[in-house]
Parts: C-alpha cells; structure tokens; sequence
C-alpha cells in the first residue's frame, strides 16, 4: 500500500496544498468574472476599467501570496519528517521507522 501512495506522485499526498490551490484558481476566476461584469456595466475603457484592472491584480497578487504561504507551510511537516528518517543515531546506524522495528 505504501508503494501505491509513492507511485501516485506528490501531487495526491498533499490535501491542504491541492484545496488551497483549488480555492485560488476559484477566487482568480471569480475576481476575473466579478472585473467583467463592472466593465459591461460601465463600459469599456475608463477609469472605472482601469481601477476594476488594478483592484483585481493586488486582490490576485495578495491570494497568491497566501496560497505561496500555505504551500510551503503545508510541505514542512513531511520535510522534516523526511529530514528526521534519513539521518544517523549516535552510533552512526541508520535510524529505523518504529513500524520496521
């Protein structure tokens, strides 16, 4: 079973990373969606457009940060934990996985 979970790749171990990113595309869309809308209202063009433009942008710019934040967040605990497995004890031994024992 723990061969299955490696062969399917990172992309399915990590279920906060994979609903954070679902969420930005989500919000992405719906700031894309939301600037359409005030543009087919007022009109193509003018300040209104720009100012749509440019709240979008920082409001994309600032969910991307975020997102960026909980990836990295996200991948630490296996990191470490991949960190941890993989050194020595004291006597110079490779430690063992309290499941191997």
């Amino acid at each position: 079973m723990s061969n299955d979970k490696n062969q399917r790749g990172k992309d399915d171990d990590n279920l906060i990373k994979k609903t954070s990113q679902e969420a930005n595309k989500f919000f992405d869309h719906t700031v894309d969606t939301s600037g359409k809308i005030i543009k087919s209202i007022s009109g193509e063009g003018g300040l209104v457009e720009k100012a749509t433009d440019a709240s979008g942008n920082i409001l994309k710019g600032a969910a991307g940060k975020a997102y960026d934040i909980i990836e990295k967040t996200s991948e630490a605990p296996g990191n470490l934990y991949k960190s941890v497995k993989g050194r020595k004890n004291q006597r110079g031994e490779e430690r063992k996985d309290h499941k191997d024992e």
